[in-house]
């Protein structure tokens, strides 16, 4: 059933830039060795924005050049979006060419990935037409962004699970202003990052037919 292997990190608390340097240090590998594994990261930030390419400054609602906040400009797509502990994010380091050639079906498998997880929890996810993510009655769970390099990803997805949505208010979350975001906690109390992290595996390892090795080799950290 399992057709490749793919590598497990779970990681807690891990800085923005820390992470986005592991991720480009391990696209590279993989562009300069296509036969290497498939990476999953999961982990969580201390809180931050981050600004896809094609970012509009008008959808931050501060100066980001007079700011105590984090803010970085990075090379995913889609618009804004807040990281912050609760939320669960997802890294994938997959070589399409092992899967399939298609950044549209790419997305759709993202996004089918937390379909499935909210399924768990007797939630229907649900996908807008236009729109790349995850919603649970019309308020958005999971954004999604995503940078592709001769077919090898890096970026992923962001969950909503049980983070301090008041950091959200500083934004125009992915340039949506008439769709609210929400976390996972506001239908299931008391839910943990801890708790959904097998859930996301699970279904990220069905959605894309791949075999999860978990693995905690800190030295990849040393690469860069």
């Amino acid at each position: 059933m399992y057709r490749y292997r793919c590598l497990l990190y779970n990681q807690g608390l891990l800085p923005y830039l820390e992470a986005l340097e592991w991720q480009r240090s391990l696209m590279r590998d993989r562009i300069q060795n296509p036969h290497l594994d498939d990476v999953l990261i999961l982990l969580e930030h201390p809180p931050v924005y981050t600004l896809g390419q094609g970012a509009k400054p008008e959808f931050l609602k501060f100066d980001p050049e007079q700011t105590k906040f984090e803010v970085h400009r990075i090379e995913r797509g889609g618009e804004v979006t807040y990281h912050c502990p609760g939320q669960l994010v997802g890294y994938p380091i997959l070589n399409l060419q092992r899967h399939q050639k298609d950044l549209h079906w790419y997305l759709r498998q993202l996004e089918e990935v937390l379909i499935r997880v909210l399924a768990i929890y007797n939630l229907r996810g649900e996908r807008i037409p236009g729109f790349t993510g995850v919603w649970v009655e019309g308020r958005k769970v999971a954004a999604i962004g995503i940078k592709v390099s001769r077919w090898i990803t890096m970026h992923g997805f962001a969950f909503n699970v049980c983070p301090d949505m008041t950091g959200f208010n500083q934004i125009v979350p992915c340039g949506i202003a008439d769709k609210p975001v929400a976390s996972l906690a506001e239908w299931i109390p008391n839910i943990t990052c801890e708790q959904v992290r097998p859930q996301i595996a699970k279904s990220f390892a069905e959605v894309f037919a791949v075999e999860l090795v978990e693995s905690v080799d800190k030295e990849l950290f040393s690469v860069y």
